[in-house]
């Protein structure tokens, strides 16, 4: 009896599994070209918090402390900023429409010009 509720217990924690934790990006920058990335904990999240015409944070934070009045406390030095949290990897990572904004353009310029000669 103790040999099977052992073995029942041991294949319910295998199925059931720890609880899985995220991974955010790590670090602060003016360019967005975060790599740097760090594994958080269960409970946390991915914050992306931008300073207005400044830096940008991005780090682990507790999924709870992601509201505005707490970060404000939490980051005394910035003034005014925009926040984002998430909860999946890397989810807190530079847009990456720049680029292809740009290209967009400049072959829409392109063709215009092509289509005017």
């Amino acid at each position: 009896m103790k040999r099977t509720l052992g073995l029942c217990l041991l294949i319910c924690s295998a199925l059931l599994g720890p609880g899985s934790a995220i991974r955010c990006f790590n670090c602060k920058d003016y360019t967005g070209s975060c790599t740097k990335q760090r594994d958080c904990s269960y409970d946390d999240a991915c914050l992306t918090l931008s300073e207005r015409g400044g830096m940008t944070y991005r780090q682990c934070l507790k999924y709870s402390d992601c509201e505005y009045n707490r970060l404000a406390q939490m980051f005394p030095q910035v003034s005014r900023f925009t926040f984002k949290c998430c909860n999946s990897d890397l989810c807190n990572s530079a847009p990456h429409f720049a680029a292809s904004s740009v290209i967009g353009l400049l072959s829409s310029v392109a063709i215009m010009w092509w289509c005017i000669h």
